[in-house]
C-alpha cells in the first residue's frame, strides 16, 4: 500500500476576499486549494519552481469545487491537501476545506495537472524522469496489477 502524502495550511479569510455582506466569493476557494498545492509543494520537494527548473510546467486543467458552508471575512480556513497517485503523466490533489473554529466542512475537491514540456509547451504522455524519482522516494511506485488512473 502507498503511503498518503497530504499537508494542511491554515488561512485567514481577508476582506478582500468578501462580498458587502462578508461572503467569501466562491473563486476564492479555488485559491484556497491553490494555497494548499503551494503548501504541498513545500513540505514534499515539488514546488512549481522545482517542476520548471527540471524543464516543465504543471498546468492545472481541471477543477473541481464542491461547496458545503459559507466562509465569511475573518474566519480562518484549514486547507488539506492530498497527493492522488496515478500511474499517468499527471498530478492530482484532494481538498478538503474547514471551518477552523466549528471544524465543519466547507468545501471538497479536486484538481488536475498535466506535464508540458517548457521551452515547447508540449504535452508529455509519459512520466518525465524528475517525477518518477519523486515518486519513487516517496514510496509511490504502483505496481502493475494495482493501477490508478
Amino acid at each position: 500500500m502507498s503511503p498518503v502524502l497530504t499537508e494542511q495550511v491554515n488561512i485567514l479569510v481577508k476582506f478582500n476576499e468578501a462580498d458587502p455582506l462578508g461572503i467569501v466569493w466562491h473563486g476564492h476557494y479555488v485559491r484556497y486549494f491553490e494555497d494548499g498545492r503551494e503548501a504541498f509543494g513545500e513540505k514534499y520537494g515539488l514546488r512549481y519552481l522545482d517542476v520548471y527548473r527540471e524543464g516543465y510546467t504543471v498546468p492545472v486543467v481541471n477543477v473541481q469545487c464542491n461547496y458545503k458552508r459559507s466562509l465569511r471575512y475573518g474566519d480562518r480556513v484549514i486547507v488539506d491537501t492530498t497527493y492522488v497517485n496515478t500511474a499517468a503523466a499527471k498530478i492530482k490533489f484532494e481538498y478538503k476545506l474547514y471551518n477552523f473554529t466549528t471544524g465543519e466542512l466547507v468545501a471538497d475537491g479536486s484538481s488536475l495537472q498535466v506535464f508540458l514540456d517548457a521551452p515547447t509547451s508540449t504535452l508529455q504522455l509519459t512520466i518525465p524522469p524528475f517525477f518518477e524519482k519523486w515518486k519513487a522516494d516517496h514510496g509511490l511506485i504502483l505496481p502493475p496489477n494495482n493501477v490508478k488512473r
